[in-house]
């Protein structure tokens, strides 16, 4: 069974602590965390520009890590927090990898592969369903990716010339 919603805070805390990480590293701003048993098990945030990989998205960082940790790719007693709504290409892998629960905080109207623009961790064609839960630290998770845009804009506009 899932983690009831109180719970689930300290998780959607750890995975901004990721995307906290990936800010001063000068990426995307997301974090992920994966949860096995009630502890933490797995720990990403994005690393596209650090790895000059465009699938270097938190969520898959963290798929290949909780794995390793497990020892299985197949992850069905896990719980993934990550701090924006993944897109289809993690949200397909997170099908993939049958993770129990999906737990995001920002939703993601321009990329969202589970609420905005698709719904794939939910899809009954598929072969697996993931439990998804919105909303969780939203406010925060949302501000962070808006001040790192925000200073991503400013650096732009008074950068050398």
């Amino acid at each position: 069974m899932s983690t009831p919603r109180l719970h689930r805070v300290p998780f959607m805390e750890a995975a901004l602590e990721e995307a906290r990480l990936a800010a001063a590293e000068g990426e995307i701003p997301v974090g992920a965390v994966a949860v096995h048993d009630g502890r933490v098990i797995a720990r990403a945030h994005n690393r596209r520009e650090q790895a000059h990989d465009a699938c270097a998205h938190a969520e898959i960082l963290l798929l290949r890590e909780a794995g390793a940790a497990l020892g299985s790719w197949r992850l069905t007693d896990v719980d993934v927090y990550v701090t924006l709504e993944p897109c289809p290409m993690c949200a397909a892998a997170l099908v993939h990898a049958r993770v129990r629960t999906l737990v995001f905080g920002a939703l993601d109207p321009k990329a969202g592969g589970v609420r905005s623009l698709f719904a794939l961790c939910e899809d009954p064609r598929l072969n697996h369903r993931i439990e998804v839960v919105s909303g969780i630290c939203a406010q925060p998770c949302s501000d962070l990716l808006q001040q790192f845009f925000t200073q991503l804009r400013e650096a732009r506009e008074t950068g050398p010339r």
